[in-house]
């Protein structure tokens, strides 16, 4: 686009545009060539003012270009009088457009223009070919693009990377552009990102961190890597970028193909691809992020915590469950209560107005309760390993280990006789050819044998999911294991302890019938989830006349 912005009247507009596809054609459609071409044409017909307007690597399926809208802006503002280009595809592709600018955006504001190539010429009339070559134009662009897809489909189903560039935290191998591999500086800045949203932060607050200690943004990391010019805020992070870092599964080592997609080759805007018809290929670069942090991170992220008015945060906010209605408890506070008056109440109860019975609890009295039990468990594992692995493995893996097992030689058996069902149809169909059998038979014996093998198919489908969530279940007790060693002896507990050891919380409603106050209170760990270890499922008992638990 000409940088000039002090333009006179009567200018005639010398338009140049070359996509990338465009560029395939070869030197005669460069930018260069195009304007050597329109100031000639301009120069040599006399024609006042001749500025230029450029577009250079934006298709002609889109007409929000930037040298096209100051043109347009220009010829809204009176001062435009004739727009010369080349031909006329490089108006644009999409032939509704093209037609609505040449016969009738024109020629409304009394604007003559003229395609050189195509000799089309609005004040020598009509050219009667013109809306065919429109649509000539628009069936290209039409083209182009289903060329376009089939190639990235091609290497999206192939597991190559569809982005031009990797996520922040990787960079291209220079030996072999088309793998990633980890740019060390930007991955520990993900690395606190994750570790900061399993301590309890949101978006925001990680954001306003990163910018108090002077982190790179994004945008800065690369322009001191490329050697470029730093930005103008080169430590303002913002929180969309931010949850963007949070929200990608590459960290964990995998590529997401097929993520959005767009409903025409005219449309810009990408939507988001239903999960089903996304392509997941594991172990394509090195991992950053562990898979079960990934995914701790992805759950706390929908159960989003904000802090109270009075800028408190609950320890245990988004991870308590009402075990009536199902719904989440929410904190209480205010600047006059005292840590011990912190509560979280049913967010169904309301003031004894709404549709659930007042399940209360103080978070003074869930600190306790969770910390004694984080602590047992650790001194559990601490004392013995394998008591620990029993208490857990015998309720969970000790028959589901013999039921995949079991079901490993099925699925063998199975698809023995699937293979074996494949050979014996083509063989009945050969004798039905022959005329061995009867075509009667062959319909009857070919039905039998398609229900069998459907049958069977189905089987081995289930079967193989079973086998697959119990070995998801082994490799979850060996990722808690891991949390557990890391907090053996903890006295303290943190929203990150709270986030790795929780999964939730369900708090049911007090009994007063003895003249105590008794409440239920189940802990869901995570990974191992409704495993009970010793002393998981307890209640909290108070004296009635004594503090509410």
């Amino acid at each position: 686009m000409t940088a000039n912005t002090n333009y006179p009247d009567n200018i005639t507009a010398l338009y140049a545009r070359l996509s990338q596809e465009d560029a395939l054609d070869g030197e005669s459609n460069s930018i260069a060539n195009q304007k050597k071409i329109l100031l000639k044409y301009a120069t040599d017909n006399a024609f006042p003012n001749p500025t230029f307007f450029v577009d250079d690597g934006v298709s002609g399926v889109t007409f929000d270009r930037p040298g096209w809208n100051e043109m347009i802006r220009l010829a809204e503002a009176g001062k435009v009088t004739t727009v010369i280009v080349k031909d006329m595809s490089l108006i644009g592709r999409d032939y509704l457009k093209v037609g609505y600018y040449t016969e009738s955006f024109f020629a409304e504001r009394d604007i003559r223009y003229i395609a050189i190539n195509d000799g089309v010429d609005s004040d020598k009339g009509d050219n009667d070919f013109t809306p065919f070559r429109n649509l000539f134009n628009d069936f290209y662009a039409r083209d182009t693009s289903k060329k376009i897809r089939a190639v990235m489909r091609a290497k999206g189903n192939a597991g190559e990377h569809l982005c031009t560039n990797p996520p922040y935290g990787y960079t291209k191998d220079p030996a072999d552009k088309r793998r990633w591999i980890v740019d060390e500086e930007a991955a520990e800045i993900v690395k606190r990102i994750f570790a900061l949203c399993i301590a309890g932060k949101g978006p925001m607050q990680i954001a306003k961190l990163l910018t108090a200690q002077h982190v790179l943004t994004v945008k800065a990391h690369y322009a001191q890597r490329d050697g470029k010019p730093l930005p103008e805020k080169p430590y303002q992070w913002g929180p969309k970028s931010v949850a963007g870092i949070l929200e990608r599964p590459e960290y964990t080592g995998c590529t997401v193909n097929f993520k959005t997609y767009s409903k025409s080759h005219k449309l810009k805007k990408r939507l988001h691809n239903a999960p089903e018809n996304q392509r997941i290929f594991p172990n394509t670069q090195p991992a950053i992020i562990d898979e079960q942090v990934f995914e701790r991170v992805q759950e706390l992220r929908e159960n989003k915590r904000r802090p109270s008015k009075t800028g408190k945060q609950g320890l245990f906010s988004g991870l308590l469950y009402c075990a009536d209605c199902g719904d989440k408890l929410y904190f209480c506070t205010t600047n006059s209560f005292s840590p011990k008056q912190d509560h979280y109440v049913c967010s169904n109860y309301k003031s004894n107005t709404g549709t659930c019975s007042a399940h209360f609890i103080r978070e003074e009295t869930l600190k306790l309760f969770v910390l004694q039990r984080i602590f047992d468990v650790t001194a559990l594992f601490f004392d013995g390993a394998m008591a620990f692995e029993e208490a857990a493995k015998k309720q969970r893996f000790q028959e589901a280990e013999k039921e995949a097992k079991k079901r490993k030689r099925k699925i063998a058996q199975a698809e023995k006789r699937i293979a074996e069902l494949d050979r014996i149809f083509k063989r009945i169909y050969e004798d039905d050819i022959s005329g061995a059998i009867s075509h009667e038979r062959f319909l009857k014996l070919s039905a039998d044998y398609e229900a069998e093998q459907k049958e069977l198919t189905e089987q081995v489908k289930a079967w193989r999911q079973a086998v697959e969530t119990f070995e998801q279940d082994q490799a979850d007790f060996a990722s808690f294991a891991v949390i557990v060693r890391k907090y053996v002896g903890i006295w303290e507990l943190t929203p990150t302890i709270v986030n790795e050891f929780v999964k939730k919380i369900i708090i049911h409603v007090p009994d007063k019938s003895s003249g105590h106050r008794r409440q239920k209170i189940e802990l869901i760990w995570n990974f191992i989830r409704e495993v009970n270890l010793p002393g998981d499922d307890q209640t909290v008992e108070r004296q009635r006349k004594g503090r509410a638990a």
